[in-house]
């Protein structure tokens, strides 16, 4: 088995360093990954996980989308489910030495994005003109301040610089070239475009539909001696979503985060919901902290993220599972929109609907117990 913290690295200079929890603190955090161990997401130790209430919690995704069982054999599985736990690791080790819930999930979604298997950060899809253009946002439920930023292509951790111009500006919403000084005057890490070249990514652009506009002859001329050849189309496990995480801490606050690279071959400045407040990404205490992935021109039209929180803050007694199912079930689902959220209430119960045939998740929760999933019927 692949040892926890060997997949993704996560260096952060203003979130709460990560350090595994203590052996008591982190108990069953290195069950084996195998089949054999699959637990049918039906038994009722899970759903009780997910339903019992919590003095802090933790949960994230990692995309959803149309993801073939079959394209996720043992040891690809594997990557993604280290990667996931490394991710609520590094939350839960804020939250458990009582950090707040923005700073856990900022340090869950950085972890995220400088992993290459997930589509934020490092790892972002590429545009049709052949460019990575990342987004994010970050929101605190207590306070209903957010930050947000767009069309950012040398920023290594645009959660960060979301989290920056919700601190120090007056602003929620900065792009690009104004966004990206911002970010270097405070201190973040500022990268050559090329850092976020993958081959993986490459070859999602070089497989567009037929009628898309040919982009592989104009790449940018830093990527010209990085271009893979492929010959056959193979089957694609690597989400295209999003990353997000959502977190209550031990003060009673809630906080959501999310981030993209957007759609593969999308408009290059096109802007998703991801960086939209109330569409991919809401938290308001006393209610709930919602973080969004998949089609984001449906969960901006529906202002997906918001409309759970306002079922439960508006009607009688609507509970958190039954108002986030509920709009990814009937909402989405009826609309043609694919996707779904993660989210976490006031009482530390979380919800993972989604309405796809895969999405990558995990929560945690007080007892330090990583639960990750990628496909219906199964947890790790």
């Amino acid at each position: 088995m692949l040892p926890l913290f060997s997949i993704c690295s996560f260096r952060s200079t203003r979130a709460t360093s990560v350090n595994q929890p203590s052996r008591s603190q982190r108990r069953n955090t290195t069950t084996e990954t195998n089949h054999s161990t699959v637990k049918s997401e039906g038994l009722p130790e899970v759903d009780m996980a997910m339903a019992r209430p919590s003095r802090f919690a933790l949960v994230l995704h990692g995309g959803a989308g149309v993801i073939p069982p079959d394209s996720l054999p043992p040891p690809t599985r594997e990557k993604y489910v280290v990667a996931l736990k490394e991710a609520l690791l590094a939350g839960y080790t804020v939250l458990n030495e009582g950090g707040t819930s923005l700073d856990a999930t900022e340090a869950a979604v950085r972890v995220m994005e400088d992993c290459p298997l997930f589509n934020a950060g490092k790892g972002a899809v590429f545009s049709r003109d052949g460019k990575n253009m990342c987004e994010a946002s970050i929101m605190d439920g207590r306070t209903m301040k957010a930050g947000a930023t767009t069309l950012l292509t040398t920023v290594k951790n645009p959660i960060s610089l979301a989290r920056v111009i919700k601190d120090t500006t007056p602003h929620v919403f900065i792009a690009a070239p104004e966004a990206e000084k911002l970010a270097a005057e405070s201190g973040l890490e500022i990268v050559d475009p090329s850092y976020f070249f993958t081959e993986h990514r490459w070859k999602q652009h070089l497989e567009q539909p037929a009628d898309s506009p040919a982009i592989s002859e104009s790449a940018p001329a830093h990527y010209k001696d990085q271009l893979p050849s492929y010959s056959e189309k193979d089957a694609d496990p690597y989400p295209q979503g999003t990353v997000g995480a959502c977190a209550l801490d031990t003060h009673g606050d809630l906080a959501a985060a999310t981030s993209t690279g957007g759609k593969t071959n999308k408009w290059t400045y096109r802007i998703g919901d991801t960086p939209l407040i109330s569409c991919g990404t809401y938290a308001e205490n006393r209610y709930a902290a919602v973080s969004g992935t998949g089609n984001g021109e449906f969960f901006i039209r529906y202002a997906v993220a918001y409309d759970i929180v306002a079922q439960m803050k508006y009607g009688t007694n609507v509970s958190l599972a039954k108002a986030a199912d509920k709009t990814i079930h009937e909402t989405m689902k009826n609309a043609g929109g694919e996707g779904g959220v993660v989210a976490v209430d006031a009482h530390g119960r979380v919800a993972l609907p989604f309405n796809t045939t895969g999405m990558y998740r995990g929560f945690i929760k007080e007892d330090g117990v990583p639960h990750v999933a990628i496909f219906h019927g199964e947890w790790y």
